[in-house]
């Protein structure tokens, strides 16, 4: 294959591929309905043209055949006239005894009854003496009828009649016209002369426009013409005869004359043309009827513009029920390719479709059953993954209350045993508080005004214990009034900042949170003025590969609260731990900012 038909291929290629169902269908079926009607307009058109073809011959055949019989019915008419004048006259006469006298006037009875054939009959001896003649009587001077064609082969051909080519009279004085073209039919005669036998010809010259009118009157389709010649390939008769005399003209006759009877075609001067040709009994004679192929379809014009308008019309008619056959087909598939599309877009329930056949109506059922159990196991899979999250939250939870609880409740004993009652009521109310806040009906997701509230009863706890040892302060912005956060979020860091902040500090410490919002996040900040860490070391504290430390206050709270924030909302949000030593720590908490309804559809459960 070639450089640029690779190229067009490979173009051709790409369209397909890029075509849909509803035009691949469409555009296959009516290229292969176009070229199934070209293909049987093709065939029905070359048929017709045969069967024209041969309805032209056999028209011909039929006109000829017409011509012949009434040629033949014509020269058997001279024929007849021929045989009685010589069996019943001649046959009977004894030319010694009896003058001509008997045989002009039986011979003028049968002129006058056949005059309208007949120009004239003669009678010579085998020397050429004339013995008798009708109408005429008197030779031409320079007549030698011996010497003529048609006296040598009646002579030589005994048995036979001779029928001569079209000639001018010359052997009688013609007053009427000199010039008179006749058709001689001669023969061999027997003449009685004292009982001896001899031999004489019998000349019966008939009127060549008897002929002329016979051939001329016929009328053949797309102007074709009708010619006669004699077994040597002579015109006899054509209808420009004159002009191919003259050289004006030409005809392929001398080849006509050779055919055998029946239709030709042939190619003569260019031109295409079915020759029919029918032989003349008893003469030898050929009609030869020429019809051009060129014009068969002439008359026909209409009925193949017909044709032509009726396969135009069924090529679009089937492309337009091949269109609806393929959209019939197409569309419920177009139709279930966006359901699955939306599917793929999160829809969270497909639509069956219905219509179609019969095979695409099983496709989208087992589609849809498909998409159906795949909701259903992507949902169980999803209440899975709650259920495991929601125990890897309570695992985190429970390692903060049992330590907060244990250490509360020690010192509290302690204050009891030390007689300091009042703060020991104080401390049972502030933990009986923060339980109730801790425990929240077991929701996850609580205002934010009561995630504060929870830590403000935690560090009152803790002043108590540590003898007020450090300040706390809180500063809430105006712009997260009615959000929502995660539960025990901000009490771990504030344990931490207790026990790894101040809790060795010399003088007073002080911790502070400040909630705010940033655009589409809240940020809660807790800092403390205690020793602080290297920057280096601040980064690893909420590695999960960091080993875990035993010391007081677990160090076990910034991880927890960091994996528990990025299990509920995602890895962009947890913890950020800024420190430096001997300035202090600060801890940015970062979840998304949510008010009640938003933190209900996170969450996915009940929120106060």
């Amino acid at each position: 294959m070639t450089g640029p038909m690779r190229y067009i291929a490979k173009r051709i290629a790409e369209k397909y591929r890029k075509m849909s169902i509803q035009r691949v269908i469409s555009l296959f079926f009516t290229i292969v309905t176009a070229l199934g009607m070209i293909f049987m307009g093709a065939t029905l058109f070359f048929r017709f043209s045969d069967t024209l073809a041969a309805m032209s011959a056999d028209s011909t055949q039929r006109v000829l055949s017409q011509v012949n019989f009434n040629l033949d019915s014509y020269l058997r008419r001279v024929m007849r006239i021929s045989d009685a004048l010589y069996y019943r006259v001649i046959k009977n006469v004894d030319f010694a005894q009896q003058p001509g006298d008997e045989i002009l006037s039986s011979a003028a009875l049968l002129y006058e009854e056949n005059r309208d054939v007949l120009v004239s009959m003669a009678l010579f001896a085998q020397d050429g003496s004339l013995l008798a003649s009708v109408p005429f009587s008197q030779l031409k001077e320079n007549a030698a009828p011996q010497e003529s064609l048609w006296f040598t082969q009646a002579m030589t051909h005994v048995e036979n009649l001779e029928f001569s080519a079209p000639h001018i009279q010359r052997l009688f004085q013609d007053p009427d016209d000199p010039y008179r073209w006749v058709v001689s039919l001669s023969r061999h005669v027997q003449l009685t002369s004292d009982g001896r036998i001899k031999s004489g010809v019998l000349l019966v010259d008939m009127s060549f426009s008897g002929i002329e009118q016979v051939c001329s009157s016929v009328q053949l389709p797309n102007g074709g013409y009708l010619y006669l010649v004699d077994h040597n390939g002579e015109i006899i008769y054509h209808p420009r005869q004159q002009m191919i005399y003259s050289g004006l003209q030409t005809e392929n006759y001398l080849q006509a004359a050779s055919y055998s009877d029946g239709t030709h075609t042939e190619l003569f001067e260019g031109q295409r043309r079915h020759v029919t040709v029918k032989t003349v009994g008893y003469t030898g004679w050929k009609l030869v009827a020429v019809v051009p192929v060129a014009g068969l379809w002439q008359d026909s014009g209409q009925l193949v513009l017909f044709g032509v308008s009726m396969l135009l019309f069924s090529v679009f008619l089937m492309a337009f029920l091949n269109f609806r056959i393929s959209a019939y087909i197409s569309d419920p598939i177009r139709r279930l390719e966006h359901e699955i599309e939306e599917v793929k877009k999160g829809k969270e329930r497909m639509e069956l479709v219905e219509g179609g056949c019969y095979e695409v109506q099983q496709l989208s059922r087992s589609i849809f059953s498909m998409v159906s159990t795949m909701r259903h196991l992507t949902e169980d899979i999803l209440q899975q993954e709650r259920q495991k999250r929601r125990k890897e939250l309570d695992v985190l939870q429970s390692q903060i209350n049992p330590h907060f609880l244990y250490n509360t409740l020690d010192s509290i004993v302690w204050m009891t045993e030390a007689g300091r009652y009042q703060e020991s009521i104080e401390m049972v109310t502030s933990l009986a508080r923060f339980f109730r806040i801790s425990l929240s009906k077991g929701r996850s997701m609580i205002p934010l005004a009561d995630e504060l509230e929870h830590a403000r009863h935690y560090m009152n706890i803790q002043k108590i214990r540590y003898k007020n040892k450090f300040e706390f302060s809180m500063q809430i912005h105006p712009d997260t009034e009615g959000l929502y956060a995660l539960k025990l979020s901000i009490q771990p860091i504030l344990e931490n900042a207790i026990y790894h902040g101040i809790s060795g500090l010399d003088e007073d410490g002080e911790i502070r949170v400040e909630a705010l919002r940033d655009k589409e996040d809240l940020v809660i900040r807790i800092s403390d003025n205690g020793a602080g860490i290297p920057p280096a070391v601040a980064q690893t504290l909420l590695e999960e590969e960091r080993p875990a430390s035993h010391s007081k206050g677990s160090g076990i709270g910034l991880r927890n609260v960091h994996r528990r924030l990025r299990l509920y909302f995602g890895e962009s949000y947890g913890l950020t731990v800024h420190s430096e030593p001997d300035e202090g720590t600060m801890v940015e908490l970062r979840m998304p900012a949510l008010d009640r309804q938003q933190a209900q559809q996170y969450g996915r459960e009940d929120v106060l």
